[in-house]
This record gives structure tokens, C-alpha cells and sequence, in this order.
């Protein structure tokens, strides 16, 4: 892959990483309470000490600590991925991953936990709590998942 196309794809990440941060800084300085959206989706602050929607909650501890490592290297994995993979729209979709996974791994080592405040529902039940990071890294795995299925090989 040219330079050119590596420098577009560590912009998009940051850029990706930005709105990420942007929103929790948003929720964290309006915290005290729940902001009602409608009548399916409120903003509500959860701190998430697991990984992606609250799976493997644990206290700050030797575990935390190791699954805090193991997600820094699966990080520097999908950045050599994204920068030695030979098919662009595949670099994209990592790099949408990547630009998620670095504001959740960010947020891991700055407060030891994630915010999640986004909090799908329909009357009682409850989606697990999430963040823009979240969405970045689901909207990331659903395109490799779909380029796999359907082979799309554009460079």
C-alpha cells in the first residue's frame, strides 16, 4: 500500500478517535444525571471495567491489568494489519476499528474504566450500555465480516 494511503488511513483513525473522546468528555461533563433522548434511547454514564458492552466486568486488579495488556497488543496487531494488508477497503475497516479500540484502551488506562452512556431500550429491557467507541469497532468488524462473505477485493 502507497505512503499516501497508510498517512489518509492514520488521519481517519485519529479523526475516528477524536469523536470517540469528544463524546465521552460531553456525557462525563453532564453526568449527574440521565438525559432522556426518547422514549428508546437515553444517555446514562456506566463505567465499564470489562471489554466491549460490559462483557467481563472486573474490579481494578491483576486481571484487569492482563486484559488491559492482551487489548493493547490486539491494538498493535490490527496496526500492522491495517498497514501490511493488501486490500484498502479492509485497512479502512480496520482503521475503523482501530480508531474505537484506541479510545476504549485510551479511557482504560486514564480511568481505569470505560464510559458506556449509550442505553438502547424498549420498556423494561435493556441493550448492555455503550459508547461511540463501540459503535466504531462494531461498524469495523461487520465490514471485514461482509468483505469475507462476499470476497470484495478493492485496492
Amino acid at each position: 500500500m502507497p505512503n499516501k494511503k497508510k498517512i489518509y488511513l492514520f488521519i481517519f483513525v485519529l479523526v475516528l478517535f477524536t469523536i470517540d473522546r469528544i463524546s465521552k468528555v460531553l456525557i462525563l461533563k453532564n453526568s449527574l444525571s440521565e438525559i432522556y433522548i426518547n422514549s428508546f434511547l437515553n444517555f446514562s454514564l456506566v463505567w465499564n471495567s470489562g471489554i466491549g458492552f460490559g462483557i467481563f466486568q472486573l474490579e481494578p486488579n491483576i486481571f484487569y491489568l492482563l486484559i488491559s495488556i492482551i487489548i493493547t497488543a490486539i491494538n498493535l496487531i490490527l496496526i500492522y494489519w491495517m498497514l501490511t494488508s493488501s486490500n484498502y477497503l479492509e485497512s479502512i475497516f480496520i482503521s475503523i476499528i482501530l480508531g474505537g479500540a484506541l479510545g476504549n484502551l485510551f479511557d482504560r488506562y486514564y480511568y481505569s474504566s470505560v464510559p458506556d452512556f449509550i442505553d438502547f431500550h424498549y420498556e423494561s429491557f435493556h441493550w448492555f450500555t455503550f459508547n461511540i467507541a463501540d459503535i466504531f469497532i462494531t461498524i469495523g468488524i461487520v465490514g471485514l465480516i461482509i468483505i469475507d462473505l462476499f470476497k470484495i477485493k478493492k485496492t
